[in-house]
């Protein structure tokens, strides 16, 4: 047998969807790293796949002396057994909620099981000739789904050791965590068909952050792959791309939650949303670039607001804390009689100024939807906001994401949130589990199936 046979070889990789009750089988080739399905039929998962192909390809191109090689492929002939599992706040649960008879709230989607089987939008909603979509909550499951595959991976073939990681090193970014993003981001691009923000696939890698999107050029030579350039030569130039994407420590001011809820609407297509928008910044390129750039400075200014809040928290605490308690249990229009000294008013100033931002950066995402025909924030959506927005201890609410029927967001002040939850309830909005999160990847000790999980989005298990 000639040393280099082995190259020749093909092994079998396994991914199993529990949750979905699909299981699909595929052929590995040890030269090209790529995959072939064994059978036709089966369901295909084209993150799961791209990320398989790109960490062995990865994994070939870090390792250049002998021993390594070796011990990769006797690794990889072993074969790759891969179960894909989503944590609850994924998907829709809204229809297993009401068949129990269980009230809309938090403590019902609490009771369900971890990873519980994934339902289906109703047929009825497609035609004839499209299969009915996994009922989401338009919280970037597939971002996180190859985010988590890749680091699994990479740490398996001992191209990564996230074993080695702490809350600091992960905060700083180490080259591992590193690797495992330009991997994820290029897996996660090439199987969604564009290039997109990259904004999910960061936050699951690296936890909450400020984010400048990369530039598209980065991945000219994936996107080429489909003329036949080998996933070798593909992951190579890759890894030699600068990227220059920006990413900076970004998280909510102190006693400020986050919280999701979930109208009761079926995920948009981020894509098609997408695409819209984009005819229409070709159709009116003047009207576009306004719209963009004053959406642009409502987000700079929500930025800014946030960043000084946290700022007074860490100066004035006591001032900090006693005004958000007491905001917290009253509406916005009366926030500004609650400050007797200076430093109480300088924060109220900026709690205020947060929420105008916020009403700003709507207003111009409704204009955007009108001019491009998509509902980036639809009129049942706006009803919402703006009740939610009228509640006690209401920072701000809005659409996440490219905006649709997916989901809303609100930040609360201090101990408001159940207030929150239960007045969603009433206007048939289920409130998530999920909170912010400034973690990214990390390893599970255990089989997360065997204890009960209830993870930020952000936070990808594996």
């Amino acid at each position: 047998m000639k040393p280099d046979s082995w190259a020749w070889s093909w092994t079998d990789v396994k991914l199993t969807s529990p949750q979905l009750l699909r299981e699909s089988i595929y052929k590995l080739s040890l030269k090209t790293q790529s995959l072939q399905s064994v059978s036709p039929s089966q369901a295909r998962n084209p993150f799961v796949e791209k990320a398989v192909e790109y960490c062995v390809a990865a994994a070939c191109a870090k390792f250049v002396d002998n021993d390594n090689k070796k011990a990769l492929h006797k690794l990889l002939l072993q074969g790759l057994d891969i179960t894909i599992l989503g944590c609850n706040e994924f998907y829709s649960y809204r229809s297993q909620i009401e068949a129990r008879g269980l009230p809309l709230t938090s403590e019902s989607l609490a009771s369900l099981p971890p990873f519980s089987s994934i339902t289906f939008n109703d047929e009825e909603s497609y035609g004839e000739n499209r299969k009915p979509e996994v009922a989401k909550t338009g919280l970037g499951s597939s971002a996180a789904m190859t985010a988590a595959v890749v680091a699994a991976l990479l740490n398996y073939l001992g191209v990564v050791n996230l074993s080695l990681l702490t809350g600091e090193q992960e905060q700083k970014g180490s080259a591992d965590v590193d690797l495992v993003h330009i991997i994820a981001q290029s897996a996660h691009c090439i199987a969604q068909g564009k290039v997109g923000s990259g904004f999910d696939v960061s936050s699951a890698v690296y936890g909450s952050q400020r984010y400048v999107r990369f530039s598209p050029e980065v991945l000219s030579s994936a996107q080429a792959a489909k003329n036949g350039i080998p996933v070798q030569e593909v992951i190579v130039d890759i890894l030699n791309q600068k990227w220059d994407h920006e990413r900076t420590k970004f998280s909510l001011p102190p006693l400020m939650t986050l919280v999701l809820g979930e109208p009761g609407v079926g995920g948009s297509s981020t894509p098609s949303m997408v695409g819209a928008v984009k005819k229409w910044q070709k159709s009116d390129p003047q009207k576009s670039l306004d719209t963009w750039r004053k959406l642009s400075q409502g987000n700079s200014e929500l930025e800014t607001q946030l960043t000084m809040l946290s700022k007074l928290a860490a100066e004035h605490w006591d001032s900090y804390k006693y005004i958000i308690n007491r905001c917290s249990i009253l509406t916005s229009e009366q926030w500004i009689h609650q400050a007797s000294e200076p430093s109480q008013q300088i924060i109220i100033k900026a709690l205020l100024g947060a929420r105008n931002a916020m009403l700003e950066i709507r207003h111009h995402m409704r204009l955007m939807g009108e001019a491009a025909g998509v509902p980036i924030e639809p009129d049942s959506q706006t009803k919402l906001l703006d009740a939610t927005m009228n509640m006690e201890g209401v920072l701000l609410a809005g659409v996440p994401g490219a905006g649709g029927f997916d989901a809303v967001f609100a930040v609360t002040l201090g101990d408001s949130t159940n207030n929150v939850i239960k007045s969603w309830s009433k206007l048939d909005t289920l409130a998530l589990l999920v909170r912010e999160d400034p973690r990214g990847v990390a390893l599970e000790s255990c089989d997360p199936r065997t204890k009960a999980i209830t993870s930020a989005v952000s936070s990808v298990h594996i």
